[in-house]
């Protein structure tokens, strides 16, 4: 009886240490590839769930983010989120997250609705499992419309794991 509990305890103890939820608060930059659009500052919220494939370094996790910019052009999408742990504390991440996009100035018009925002980033983790990164993000419609002049941000984000 004692070993049964003894190896519960162990089993449930193994279930909360895996990796947390997070959510990641971003600032940057956007620049719109279109030389009439307009380049502004870009606010983005993501939403990283607990990963449900883990190999020793990779893991795959499903996402949704959400960005603003300055003149209230928008994008939410939702998607696969991957990140390679490079050693120590340095980890990789993409993502790719088809998504709803509108334009809050006309001048910064995608070519239509369906936006597809894919990233890359570099990021460090913090003591206590917080961690920041840097990331460039690129939205566009791949080419599933007659325009596609697509923008692409830097930005430096902050994960809070939960």
């Amino acid at each position: 009886m004692k070993t049964l509990l003894l190896v519960s305890a162990a089993a449930i103890g193994a279930a909360t240490a895996a990796p947390a939820q997070s959510i990641v608060f971003g600032a940057g930059y956007a620049d719109y590839s279109d030389s009439m659009s307009e380049d502004q500052a870009i606010l983005s919220l993501e939403y990283q769930h607990s990963p449900f494939h883990q190999a020793t370094r990779f893991s795959a996790a499903w996402g949704a983010a959400l960005s603003v910019d300055t003149d209230g052009d928008t994008h939410i999408g939702a998607g696969l989120i991957g990140v390679y742990t490079l050693g120590d504390r340095w980890f990789v991440e993409g993502s790719v997250m088809p998504g709803y996009y509108d334009e809050g100035n006309d001048l910064n018009d995608l070519g239509g609705s369906f936006q597809i925002r894919s990233l890359l980033g570099l990021g460090y983790t913090l003591n206590g499992g917080n961690k920041v990164s840097v990331a460039v993000t690129h939205k566009s419609n791949a080419s599933t419309q007659d325009e596609n002049p697509g923008v692409n941000a830097l930005l430096l984000r902050y994960h809070y794991a939960f």
